[in-house]
């Protein structure tokens, strides 16, 4: 039997599906790929009970965040990919988790089809959490986002590998 690969590097980053959001502008209900179009995507999966997502993925994703302020070339994305403890990584845990950490990114919250594996995780064939993929403003595989960017919170072991897509 073959190997499970991770991460769909170097293909065309299918659209979200995604159906719960907070923090979106403008009133919007929804949020998916083909909203963010010429823009670069920071995507961070996580799920609310992950010690690592605290300790090593959010305050990645707040270092990142410090480097690109307000550029309109770079967009943030929060989505809490849900694969076990469903009662726990609950939508209002998606919030609060989003409040403690002071987002005003977009954060989802994707428990997947019937309570299963999250669909965003099963479209990018992610592992577990924290994970982050950048989306390259063509929607295809980028490679200098994070050019530059130096400290503790970008350590390599510090989270799952960076998927560049």
């Amino acid at each position: 039997m073959a190997a499970y690969s991770y991460g769909i590097q170097g293909h065309q980053a299918p659209e979200w599906g995604v159906g719960t959001w907070f923090n979106l502008p403008d009133e919007k209900q929804r949020l998916d790929l083909q909203n963010l179009t010429n823009t670069v995507i920071y995507l961070y999966f996580f799920q609310s009970w992950c010690p690592g997502c605290h300790s090593h993925g959010f305050p990645t994703l707040l270092k990142v965040m410090e480097q690109f302020p307000a550029s309109p070339d770079v967009a943030f994305v929060a989505i809490q990919t849900v694969f076990e403890g469903f009662e726990v990584n609950t939508a209002e845990r998606a919030r609060e988790t989003a409040q403690k950490y002071q987002l005003t990114i977009p954060v989802g919250h994707d428990p997947g089809p019937n309570g299963r594996l999250s669909l965003i995780m099963q479209r990018y064939r992610t592992g577990g959490t924290p994970w982050i993929i950048v989306i390259d403003s063509k929607g295809f595989e980028s490679d200098g986002l994070l050019a530059g960017i130096s400290g503790p919170a970008i350590r390599p072991g510090n989270c799952r590998p960076f998927f560049w897509l």
